[in-house]
């Protein structure tokens, strides 16, 4: 097994205060660019919904305690809740009618190189709460109709910038390519938005 040489979060409680703030474009242009691998992917490589912290609330739950608007926590539910979809900006309190979107999809951090690292990394990166922008709830008719697309094929209603530096964000944390296309259009967006953009520490990465 190979272990990234940069470490510097382990992809479960990285500390805020390891965020910094930096152009965007820069970042963009650190991120390696690639042709996508499409062989292989199956949903099932990434284990999500664990619960890596042991606090005993799994990922899911924990993502709607930490994106609620108001409610009450008891437990691993929030009772009263009240959350708000960033993606077309519907509002629900019945926490089933939303999913959580990795930010980054499965397939397509499969595709970008996660077809590289062991079962343990991939689960880590289909439950990452070290950094905010990883995982949100969001409508399910919003995530489904991202499905597993790329900013290149598909955008939100509202809010483009902010998710194409996440997008940007959360491919540096985890060390994924972009392809050409990608780049390119994140890099058309990113020239029409505020040039500094929040970036996360770099997780832990075991190849196979």
């Amino acid at each position: 097994m190979l272990v990234s040489a940069v470490a510097l979060g382990v992809g479960v409680a990285t500390p805020a205060a390891a965020d910094t703030r930096r152009d965007s474009i820069r970042v963009l242009n650190s991120l390696p660019v690639s042709v996508e691998r499409s062989a292989g992917y199956d949903r099932d490589l990434f284990r999500h919904w664990s619960d890596l912290d042991g606090d005993g609330c799994n990922t899911r739950e924990q993502v709607l305690i930490d994106e609620r608007r108001s409610g009450e926590v008891r437990g691993c539910d929030v009772a009263g809740g009240r959350w708000r979809s960033t993606y077309d900006g519907d509002v629900t309190s019945n926490p089933s009618s939303f999913d959580i979107d990795h930010y980054v999809p499965l397939k397509e951090a499969w595709d970008s190189g996660a077809w590289r690292w062991n079962a343990a990394t991939r689960e880590r990166f289909a439950n990452d709460l070290g950094f905010a922008g990883a995982l949100i709830a969001v409508s399910a008719s919003s995530n489904r109709s991202k499905s597993d697309r790329d900013p290149a094929e598909w955008l939100p209603e509202r809010g483009v910038c902010k998710y194409a530096k996440t997008w940007v964000a959360v491919k540096y944390r985890w060390r994924l390519a972009v392809d050409s296309t990608e780049k390119s259009e994140l890099r058309r967006i990113l020239r029409g938005c505020s040039s500094k953009m929040r970036v996360p520490s770099i997780a832990r990465i075991v190849t196979q």
